[in-house]
């Protein structure tokens, strides 16, 4: 949570911490960020999307992040970089700093464990036995850590997040409210009509600089691990399966749902609502389309997609209909170039 005092910098201070150009006048002072549309005196703006670039000649802020192919597009101070969407985030990070943590302990929490005296322990946490705890965590109300588990240095669980026994989280990382890491993997073997439970040994392990939304599942392996690698961003409410692996800098983004053992490798973007079968494996830097459904390996990077286009519903119903009947038509096809080709052959 950003912490209400703020902070005010000059555009010279700015880029002295984050690099860029500065034109026009650089000790112009900003103390937050806004859209064009909306921003006043003392705010700055950003433009990141071509077709806002009419809202630079109406916008009130008092300075604008551009790249430097609209320089001149503007005669407010501005700060000139390769990236404004980035430097836009990393200057929303700057001007609006978390609130300081205080040390401490909470009275009504449970630790079988030691905690480190940099560290912030809520009401109502359960701290399991043989549980390492980093330096400055910040354990919020309600959380659930099991035996043997282990919190890196930095990380932030808000309130009401469990970390099953034996699971490890990084350095750094944010678990949103809800999330559950470590439950039970879907495994049962058939037996004469009846589901014979199969015991989920393996463990999560989360990497550094990992952030999970709020209510995201990530169930324990069955044998081996479910590895989350370092620096990947995972929105709410996604389900990931047992022994899934997923790669460094990987993007889920919500609802998404993953089958056991899928394996991401780093850098691949998964759209809303993505649906991952089992056992697939999706190569370095692919991006999934929201809605799709992936049923077997990507072995290159790109965009896939599969998700039928919208439209009409009487409309989307005839196109169904043809769909049903491609296979055939196919066979339709072949058998006339091959009588086709034939024919020319007599000839």
């Amino acid at each position: 949570m950003p912490d209400p005092a703020g902070v005010v910098l000059s555009l010279a201070d700015i880029a002295a911490r984050l690099g860029g150009d500065v034109l026009g006048d650089a000790q112009t002072r900003i103390h937050q960020i806004a859209p064009l549309t909306s921003a006043g005196a003392g705010e700055i703006g950003f433009l990141t999307n071509l077709k806002y670039r009419d809202q630079l000649q109406t916008t009130r802020a008092s300075a604008v992040i551009l790249a430097p192919e609209f320089a001149d597009a503007v005669s407010l101070p501005r700060i000139i970089c390769k990236n404004p969407y980035a430097y836009y985030a990393r200057l929303a990070a700057l001007l609006n700093p978390p609130v300081a943590a205080i040390p401490g302990v909470h009275a009504l929490a449970d630790c079988a464990s030691p905690v480190p005296a940099s560290a912030r322990i809520g009401a109502h946490v359960s701290i399991g036995a043989g549980v390492a705890l980093g330096e400055g965590v910040v354990i919020h109300p309600g959380c659930v850590i099991g035996d043997g588990a282990a919190i890196g240095d930095g990380s932030v669980l808000y309130p009401n997040v469990t970390v099953y026994a034996g699971c490890r989280i990084g350095s750094r990382c944010i678990l949103h409210s809800g999330a559950v890491i470590g439950a039970d993997g879907f495994g049962f073997a058939p037996d004469g009509g009846q589901w014979v439970k199969i015991p989920q040994i393996g463990r999560v392990i989360v990497g550094d600089d990992v952030e999970i939304g709020a209510n995201t599942t990530i169930d324990r392996g069955a044998l081996d691990d479910t590895l989350v690698g370092d620096g990947s961003k995972i929105d709410n409410q996604v389900q990931i399966a047992h022994n899934c692996i997923i790669g460094r800098h990987c993007v889920i983004a919500g609802s998404v749902g993953m089958a056991g053992s899928v394996t991401l490798h780093d850098n691949v973007i998964l759209g809303g609502a993505a649906m991952i079968s089992g056992h697939v494996s999706i190569a370095s830097g692919a991006v999934i389309s929201g809605g799709s459904l992936v049923m077997k390996n990507i072995t290159r990077p790109g965009r896939y997609t599969s998700v039928f286009p919208l439209e009409e519903h009487s409309r989307w119903v005839r196109n169904a209909a043809h769909v049903r009947h491609l296979a055939r038509l196919a066979e339709r096809v072949s058998e006339l170039e091959k009588k086709l080709k034939e024919t020319n052959i007599e000839s």
